[in-house]
């Protein structure tokens, strides 16, 4: 494994980006909503890091209660990234997915439960055969409740992991990360090119809430 695929860079050495921000579609290829705002008042927002936004992206557009979904980047310190910095190592950033929700069908809970056992929490900078720091676990929240939530998650789901002799989750969870979207051809890239790759393998753990 190289120096990218083991640890993100400090600030001064990342890539300086552009102010411009990426254009994308107004619509969401398979649902028609918005891309991006303004959504409805009554919808709340996530980013959720989990290798690859390609299938992850997917996830999530088919739970219910999912208005929209965007594939971006975040975590890092280059603004408006395009696809080849972050792959370069060079910017801090993760794959990410935004998803737009609402909150009256869908609880915060149930997609926090479709993250963790949807991909490997344990697996560092990397996701699979897909190496390097753009594909570590993230949860990058809007509000403290969310934050407060995705922490209680992660704790319970250890407990889960460690019984099943699973490593240590290293999964980042932060509140009010910049969310850049990616180039148009990734938005809904599953939607566009079925068959395309996807490589996300959960642990095979269930997330048992016991509340």
């Amino acid at each position: 494994m190289g120096f990218f695929d083991r640890k993100t860079l400090s600030a001064d050495r990342h890539l300086r980006g552009r102010s411009a921000t990426m254009p994308v579609p107004q619509k969401h290829f398979v649902n028609g909503t918005p891309l991006k705002p303004p959504f409805p008042e009554n919808m709340q927002t996530v980013v959720l890091g989990m290798g690859c936004f390609w299938g992850a992206e997917r996830r999530f557009w088919e739970q219910q209660g999912v208005f929209s979904t965007a594939v971006g980047y975040a975590g890092g310190e280059t603004p408006n990234p395009s696809y080849n910095e972050i792959c370069s190592g060079y910017t801090g950033h993760s794959e990410v997915v935004l998803v737009v929700y609402d909150p009256d069908t869908v609880s915060f809970q149930q997609l926090l439960m479709l993250f963790w056992e949807s991909h490997d929490p344990t697996q560092g900078m990397r996701q699979g055969n897909d190496i390097g720091t753009q594909y570590r676990s993230v949860i990058h929240t809007s509000n403290e409740e969310q934050q407060l939530l995705a922490v209680t998650s992660r704790d319970k789901y250890q407990e889960q992991l460690t019984l099943a002799g699973c490593s240590a989750i290293t999964t980042e969870i932060e509140r009010g990360q910049a969310f850049y979207y990616a180039e148009p051809y990734h938005q809904q890239y599953a939607a566009k090119v079925p068959g395309a790759y996807c490589g996300l393998r959960g642990t095979g753990v269930c997330y048992l809430d016991k509340n």
